[in-house]
């Protein structure tokens, strides 16, 4: 049986960090609301969890962060130190992915973790498809 709380939060949506950059804010960062990223051709799509992936490019263990990156830009993931089995994760030069909740979109996008897991052994692959898995998930969302 579901809970309120798991009812009022959809699954988590793909994204990159572009789409999060250009998105409109709903709320506040703490509200929960999430974001209206841009789809194109008028369409657009509520987030507020999302799943993403990038390159650890530093890790800062003192202020409970990561920065990475994907391929449009840079996002911070803060929480780090909490995520069960998620300190395979944190080391740079790492390909990961990262589940978590908005805290900010400007003027770099900043997420909560919830969950992390280290796509490094078949990180060249991960890498190629994520772009076109992100695309398509949001063409059947939107």
């Amino acid at each position: 049986m579901n809970t309120t709380v798991e009812r009022k939060r959809p699954p988590p949506v793909k994204v990159l960090s572009g789409q999060l950059r250009t998105a409109e804010s709903r709320g506040t960062a703490d509200s929960g609301d999430g974001c209206v990223i841009k789809l194109g051709r008028g369409r657009s799509l509520l987030v507020s969890l999302v799943w993403m992936q990038g390159t650890v490019l530093e890790v800062q263990l003192d202020m409970n962060t990561v920065l990475l990156m994907d391929e449009t830009g840079t996002f911070a993931v803060q929480g780090v130190n909490n995520i069960p089995k998620g300190k395979p994760c944190l080391a740079q030069g790492k390909y990961v992915m990262v589940m978590g909740v908005i805290q900010a979109i400007s003027p770099e996008p900043v997420i909560r973790a919830v969950k992390m897991a280290d796509l490094s052994e078949r990180g060249a692959l991960h890498r190629l498809m994520w772009k076109v898995e992100v695309e398509d998930l949001q063409q059947v969302l939107a």
